[in-house]
């Protein structure tokens, strides 16, 4: 088998890697619409304050598998981040290690020493990973949310809620002029490490809009539910939803600063993004949404919409 590079924002390698995605998410999560151009895209695409980096193994002219790597460019960085694919038809013939060893040569060739790769949590991903001396560092949840008739109901019941002191903002696309500094400003409290993106410390307006751009690029509608503190004119609580040409959209990010928690902020937001991107692509059907299972707070929201998780995926770490 051949390792190559390829250019992650190239149409020729989501051509080329699609149909093993396919293939694959078909066996692992039959009950999902097939993979799209625009999802892979979105999981191959170049991120804001990030380097990507996507290494497949070939055989012949057929893509056996790949490795997709996001690279934080802050100075402090040390690692990167991403998931390990093989495709079904070409298991237990070496790819999977080929393309680790040649991500692991990668990142030393940058000066870092840890290698971070998501992967379903099975009996063969953990002896897998004992094999190439990984070890497990956390484990998050994948939730689905079934648009039923009886959960658009409880969507819209929460849609329709009230927090004293706040109202709700919403946009599609990009936010408003308005409200982008102090939605920036929120973005930075964000405290939960994302696969593949940057961590942006200190966000800017600029930094919003070019995250916005991504969406854009890849096919992606985002929908976004903000809760606004009456007084300031302050965002302090936030989450986003995905939708592209397909029945299952993803779930964004759900954040509310530490000094608004507890009053239902989380609920509202998240339960109007959803519910509102729900009543205008009729056929949405499915959403996902990922979470540690130690973040008891989302777990809790997640359930409480009608979330259910369907599997667990683990993050796994190896030296360089």
């Amino acid at each position: 088998m051949e390792i190559r590079s390829l250019d992650g924002d190239d149409p020729a390698t989501i051509a080329a890697l699609l149909p093993g995605f396919r293939e694959t998410m078909s066996l692992e999560l039959p009950e999902d619409p097939p993979v799209t151009e625009a999802l892979l895209a979105r999981l191959l695409q170049r991120r804001h304050g990030t380097d990507r980096l996507v290494l497949a193994a070939f055989d012949g002219g057929t893509a056996a598998g790949s490795l997709k790597l996001g690279l934080d460019l802050a100075e402090s960085a040390d690692a990167g981040h991403g998931s390990l694919w093989v495709f079904p038809g070409f298991r237990r013939r070496g790819a999977g290690r080929l393309l680790i060893e040649a991500a692991r040569s990668e990142l030393a060739d940058r000066g870092r020493s840890r290698l971070l790769l998501d992967a379903p949590h099975t009996d063969a991903s953990e002896s897998f990973a004992g094999a190439v001396g990984a070890r497990r560092t956390v484990t998050n949840l994948r939730n689905r949310l079934r648009l039923d008739d009886a959960v658009r109901a409880r969507l819209d019941g929460y849609a329709d809620g009230k927090v004293p002191g706040y109202h709700l903002a919403y946009w599609l696309g990009g936010c408003p002029d308005n409200l982008v500094d102090s939605y920036a400003l929120a973005w930075g409290e964000l405290d939960v490490q994302v696969n593949g993106q940057a961590r942006i410390t200190a966000p800017t307006a600029a930094d919003v809009r070019a995250r916005e751009e991504e969406a854009v690029r890849t096919g992606h509608r985002q929908y976004t539910a903000a809760a606004v503190e009456n007084g300031t004119g302050a965002v302090v609580g936030y989450s986003t939803l995905y939708v592209r040409d397909s029945p299952m959209a993803d779930a964004g990010e759900v954040l509310v600063l530490p000094d608004h928690r507890r009053r239902g902020i989380g609920t509202l937001t998240k339960a109007f993004a959803t519910a509102w991107a729900a009543r205008e692509n009729q056929r949405l059907f499915l959403v996902q949404a990922w979470n540690e299972t130690e973040n008891a707070a989302i777990v809790a929201l997640n359930g409480k919409l009608g979330f259910a998780a369907d599997s667990s995926w683990s993050t796994y770490e190896l030296k360089t």
